[in-house]
């Protein structure tokens, strides 16, 4: 079952404050942020600005926060977003209000490894299930090395011309790193934080209510 709380997952509350805050909040805290885009879905752009707003006076920082109207899938929203940069945002960090406790640090790390040279960077887990391909009859047909998988999250990070062009393809993706690999360049995984879970069931709101009591008792 996925969260069915009538809110865009955003706007879930965890801990008293939405999904939203808590990503943004994160997000604010990481070192050398020079511009945040929030994708809002149009139904929560007035929300959203207010939820910004109480962000960034909490963070107590001069980043300038602009909000603007998603589309109807993930591609959309993210070129929505890409239509907001400014002329010299040329890192592009993309992120996802459902991973609210992915931390800042995985955000400096992810953003030094484009900075060094790579053109997209993304953070993953070892994966420790074992991962069976199947047909469309159910019929595993192979069985990966789990020693060479990882479980993907965000922030995913870019050079902006590699990541508008992969957007101005068309293709559709579940996320920005594999419309990337479809133009060809090379995409590199770094070491994920399990702080960054994905929010989409109530059991992942446990989860969360978990982890951010840890790092709260942990300060």
């Amino acid at each position: 079952m996925r969260l069915g709380a009538g809110v865009p997952k955003a706007f879930v509350s965890l801990h008293g404050q939405p999904l939203l805050r808590h990503a943004l909040d994160r997000v604010l805290a990481v070192a050398g942020l020079g511009h945040v885009v929030v994708v809002a879905p149009a139904t929560h752009v007035d929300a959203t600005l207010v939820v910004a707003a109480q962000s960034v006076r909490a963070a107590g920082v001069d980043v300038p926060v602009d909000v603007v109207a998603g589309g109807a899938e993930r591609s959309a929203s993210v070129a929505a977003g890409l239509q907001a940069l400014r002329a010299d945002d040329d890192i592009v960090l993309v992120h996802d209000a459902a991973r609210a406790l992915a931390p800042a640090p995985l955000f400096e790390a992810v953003a030094a490894h484009v900075r060094a040279g790579s053109a997209a960077v993304v953070p993953g887990l070892p994966v420790t299930d074992t991962i069976k391909v199947v047909d469309a009859s159910g019929r595993v047909t192979s069985t990966p090395p789990r020693d060479r998988l990882r479980a993907i999250q965000t922030p995913q990070g870019f050079r902006r011309d590699v990541l508008e062009r992969a957007h101005a393809g068309g293709s559709c993706a579940t996320d920005d790193a594999a419309l990337v690999e479809l133009t060809g360049v090379q995409v590199t995984v770094v070491d994920g934080d399990p702080r960054a879970v994905k929010v989409t069931a109530p059991p992942d709101l446990e989860l969360a209510r978990t982890i951010l009591q840890e790092d709260t008792h942990g300060r």
